[in-house]
């Protein structure tokens, strides 16, 4: 087999540079798995490295930071698959199309939640604010490249299909600062009304898919299909950005 290459394409990588870049990919992959198991809890280094065949002290010098650059390998990897189901889930649609590129996008946030609960739960649930408080610099990475991905789609909106958004004087005036920020930290260049559709909007997708993925409150006993409801948020989602629902778009 010939050796690969290395990120430039430019020279073939040494043996130890290849053992070094499938252990990491290994143990990436074990982290995961040990993640999925029982949760970041579960994660430990040693555990790791048992089941990739090193010491930890080994596996120590791959990850900057022991068990914090690991749980940083783990949550890049999971957030570049779960942006790339999103966005490809979207793709399938014609890109004029944005109410069926939409509703496709948050579908897979949904179907991809609920098949990864572990890994939502490190992404957006209840493990991430514990390792976005370190020093890892995680917090906006998935709010980039997610709000990047829904962000082309309100920018079609905006410029091809007359979206209504509220003026600023019609927002609440303490929120007002809070959209500022989050407007820069997702480097938005939206009026801020549109900013606020795209929070009004997430707010529904992300309450309807916590609901779904930690089956919470009505979930635990009446609500045992997530489809009727789900559907019921797009209509309601589609209705607020001046949409109705593709004839184009199939699940």
């Amino acid at each position: 087999m010939p050796n690969e290459v290395d990120s430039a394409g430019q020279q073939p990588l040494s043996r130890r540079e290849q053992q070094r870049i499938e252990l990491r990919r290994d143990a990436t992959e074990a982290a995961r798995r040990e993640l999925a198991a029982g949760g970041i809890e579960h994660l430990t280094l040693a555990a790791v490295a048992r089941e990739v065949g090193v010491t930890p002290p080994a596996l120590y010098r791959h990850f900057g930071g022991g068990r914090e650059g690991l749980i940083r390998a783990v949550y890049d990897t999971v957030t570049d698959e779960f942006v790339d189901v999103v966005a490809t889930a979207a793709a399938c649609y014609d890109e004029s199309d944005v109410s069926a590129r939409l509703h496709a996008a948050t579908r897979a946030v949904l179907d991809w939640s609920l098949a990864h609960r572990a890994e939502f739960d490190l992404l957006m649930g209840s493990n991430y604010p514990r390792i976005a408080a370190t020093e890892l610099g995680i917090p906006v990475v998935l709010s980039r490249q997610l709000g990047g991905l829904y962000g082309t789609l309100f920018s079609r909106l905006l410029h091809d299909h007359d979206l209504r958004y509220p003026a600023d004087h019609e927002i609440r005036p303490g929120l007002l600062p809070q959209l500022r920020t989050y407007r820069e930290g997702m480097n938005l260049d939206f009026p801020l009304g549109v900013v606020y559709l795209m929070l009004k909007c997430w707010r529904q997708i992300y309450g309807v898919v916590c609901m779904a993925v930690y089956e919470h409150l009505a979930f635990a006993f009446a609500f045992d299909d997530e489809e009727e409801l789900f559907e019921d948020m797009m209509v309601s989602i589609l209705g607020l950005l001046g949409l109705e629902r593709s004839p184009a778009y199939r699940r």
